[in-house]
C-alpha cells in the first residue's frame, strides 16, 4: 500500500500522536484547572465596578466594565494555574500573605463577642502597670556645672547648706551656673523629667522628701540641689477613664490566646517530621570551593 507509506514517517507519527493526546486531553477537561468553571458573581461584578469608580470617579460603561471583568478572569486563571504548578509553595511573600489572610478570617470570629465590664476590670487588675498613670512632679533646682572642676562637689554641698538654711521659700533666681536648663518644672511627668535631666536624676526625686532642699543629684550637666514642691504618685485609674486602652489590650490578648489554641488544635492534623543531618554529614569537610568562599568572606569581614 504505497499510498499509506507516509504514515511510516516518524514526523507524521509524532504529529498524529500529539493530535490524539490533545483531543483526549481536551475532552476530559484537561489542564491544571481540572475543567473548573470560573463563576463571576454579581457581588464580584459590583466590586470590580466599585474599583473602577474609585479610580476614575465615575461609573464604567459596558465596554469598560467588560475590560475590567476580562482582567479579573485573567487573574483568576493565572492564580489557578500558578497554584496548580506549585508556584506558591516556595514564595515567602505569598506564604506570609496567606497566613495573614487565614488569621484575619479566624480573628473575625474571635472578635465577635464584646468584652464585658467584669472581664475588662479583671484584665485591668491583672496588668495594672500597663495602665497606671505616671508620677508627676513640681520641683525647683539649682545647677552647678562641671566647669568648677575639683571644687564642684564642695560648692554643691555649700549650696545645699545655704538653701536648707533659707528654707523652701529661698530665692534662687540668681543662683546656679546654667540659664539654659529649666530652673523649675510644674506638674511634669516623671518621664519628661528623665528626658531633661536623666534617669538617675529622676529616680532620685522619687525618694526625695517633698518640701525640703536635697541633693546634690548628678545629671549629665553636673550637680543639682533640688526641692520637690509636690509629687503625685502613679495611680491605677478607674476603668471608665481608660476603657478604650484596656479593651484594646484585652482584645489583643484574647486574639493571641485564641490563635494559639487554634494552631494547637490544627497541629493534631499535621504530623511534623524534622529531618536532621547525620553526624557524619555534619562533620564532613566543606568542598574546596565552598571553603575558599567562606575564607574569603571571613577575610573581608576582618578588614
Amino acid at each position: 500500500m504505497p499510498r499509506l507509506r507516509w504514515l511510516r514517517e516518524p514526523l507524521v507519527q509524532f504529529l498524529l500522536i500529539g493530535a490524539v493526546l490533545f483531543i483526549v486531553f481536551d475532552l476530559h477537561g484537561g489542564g491544571s484547572g481540572g475543567g473548573q468553571r470560573i463563576v463571576v458573581t454579581p457581588g464580584q461584578v459590583d466590586a470590580v465596578a466599585a474599583g473602577f469608580r474609585r479610580t476614575w470617579n465615575r461609573q464604567p460603561d459596558e465596554q469598560e466594565l467588560k475590560a475590567q471583568l476580562d482582567e479579573y478572569v485573567r487573574e483568576e486563571i493565572a492564580v489557578r494555574e500558578a497554584a496548580a504548578l506549585g508556584l506558591d509553595r516556595d514564595d515567602t511573600v505569598i506564604r506570609r500573605r496567606l497566613r495573614q489572610k487565614f488569621e484575619f478570617a479566624a480573628e473575625d470570629a474571635f472578635e465577635a463577642t464584646v468584652p464585658t465590664d467584669a472581664e475588662l476590670q479583671a484584665f485591668l487588675g491583672t496588668y495594672p502597670d500597663r495602665f497606671r498613670t505616671e508620677p508627676r512632679l513640681s520641683l525647683r533646682q539649682v545647677h552647678l556645672g562641671p566647669q568648677r572642676g575639683n571644687a564642684l562637689q564642695g560648692d554643691a554641698r555649700q549650696m545645699l547648706d545655704r538653701l536648707q538654711a533659707a528654707g523652701p521659700d529661698a530665692d534662687t533666681r540668681t543662683l546656679g551656673d546654667s540659664r539654659l536648663l529649666p530652673a523649675s518644672l510644674e506638674n511634669t511627668a516623671l518621664g519628661e523629667v528623665a528626658r531633661i535631666f536623666g534617669d538617675e536624676f529622676a529616680g532620685a526625686l522619687l525618694k526625695a522628701e517633698p518640701g525640703r532642699w536635697v541633693g546634690p543629684f548628678r545629671s549629665g550637666y553636673g550637680l543639682h540641689v533640688v526641692i520637690v514642691d509636690r509629687r503625685e504618685g502613679g495611680q491605677l485609674p478607674a476603668l471608665a477613664d481608660v476603657r478604650p486602652l484596656v479593651e484594646r489590650d484585652f482584645m489583643a490578648e484574647r486574639r493571641k490566646r485564641a490563635l494559639d489554641a487554634m494552631y494547637a488544635k490544627l497541629l493534631a492534623r499535621y504530623p511534623v517530621v524534622i529531618e536532621r543531618r547525620s553526624a557524619a554529614a555534619a562533620a564532613a569537610p566543606a568542598p574546596a570551593s565552598a571553603a575558599a568562599a567562606a575564607a574569603a568572606a571571613a577575610s573581608r569581614s576582618a578588614q
